[in-house]
């Protein structure tokens, strides 16, 4: 906790506030759902009881890897919902199909687990991915490459970041990372009130960006939130009374609200067998961040 308040000073120091968990829309980047426990040190096990409650049938969820249980991933797979996460350091793996191995892929139906209760089997696809002289391995539940190619999985599981742009505008743009109460109800509403205001942050940088005939992906949520000081000053002025028109308006293209191009990624392979693919590209993993599908994860 953020201790400034005459109230808290005497409260032990290091103090936790709880735990957060979310689910958040890949596409509209905004939370399907939040939940708050109060207790810190409680199981991340509770969380997978929420998304199981949530989640629909046709779903494709990218997990963060604290989501690592086998008996919650059957439980999903039981719901007819998929997931892609990543494999585990060190886990042990049985080979049971090869679809693609070359250089720069590999593509196998793989088992896992002891067969105990704890690690039940579990069949999955594990995609590898060589980029330079690192492998980047991923799991899916979708079994069938020709549904979910390899490369797309790898493609998707890249764009799970969106939800640590999410935490990182709400903590540090919005301020979440301090907390200003030590009640629980003011936890809570400071919470909500924050993602609130995100949500709307969002929804205003999709308009920008209709107006501009752009995608969302090159609007900055920070400089339309900065921004917002130089709108309100050109309203009372009388200057402006639209927010999305003078967002993108030419003749306020300094304020910042259009990123600066980068260098365009490598096309996108989605052939589910690249090696029988003539002369196709060899994939470059991008390090930069960049169907339902939702993103899952803890905080």
């Amino acid at each position: 906790m953020f201790r400034k308040l005459k109230s808290l000073e005497d409260l032990p120091k290091g103090q936790l506030a709880g735990g957060k968990g979310e689910v958040i829309d890949l596409i509209t980047r905004l939370a399907i759902e939040i939940w708050f426990n109060e207790n810190p040190r409680a199981s991340d096990v509770r969380f997978e009881l929420y998304i199981l409650n949530l989640v629909t049938a046709k779903t494709l969820l990218l997990l963060d890897r604290g989501f690592y249980n086998f008996t919650f991933w059957l439980q999903l797979i039981e719901q007819e919902v998929h997931f892609i996460t990543r494999l585990q350091k060190g886990a042990s793996i049985q080979v049971e199909q090869v679809f693609t191995n070359s250089y720069g892929l590999k593509d196998r139906l793989i088992r896992l687990g002891s067969g105990t209760k704890k690690t039940p089997f579990i069949t999955l696809r594990l995609i590898e991915v060589r980029s330079v002289k690192t492998w980047h391995s991923y799991l899916t539940s979708v079994l069938d490459p020709t549904i979910l190619p390899p490369y797309v999985v790898a493609d998707l599981y890249r764009r799970r970041w969106r939800i640590e742009d999410a935490f990182n505008t709400v903590k540090r743009l919005l301020g979440l990372s301090y907390l200003w109460t030590g009640s629980i109800n003011g936890i809570q509403l400071h919470i909500w009130g924050t993602w609130l205001f995100y949500a709307v942050l969002v929804d205003l940088g999709d308009a920008v960006a209709d107006e501009l005939s752009l995608p969302f992906e090159p609007i900055s949520l920070e400089m339309i939130y900065r921004g917002l000081y130089h709108y309100s000053v050109a309203y009372q002025k009388g200057l402006a009374s639209d927010p999305v028109k003078y967002f993108a308006a030419r003749e306020n293209q300094d304020l910042g609200i259009v990123k600066r191009k980068r260098k365009p990624n490598i096309k996108l392979i989605i052939a589910p067998f690249p090696e029988q693919q003539r002369g196709a590209p060899e994939f470059l993993f991008q390090g930069s961040p960049q169907t339902p599908l939702k993103t899952a994860m803890q905080a």
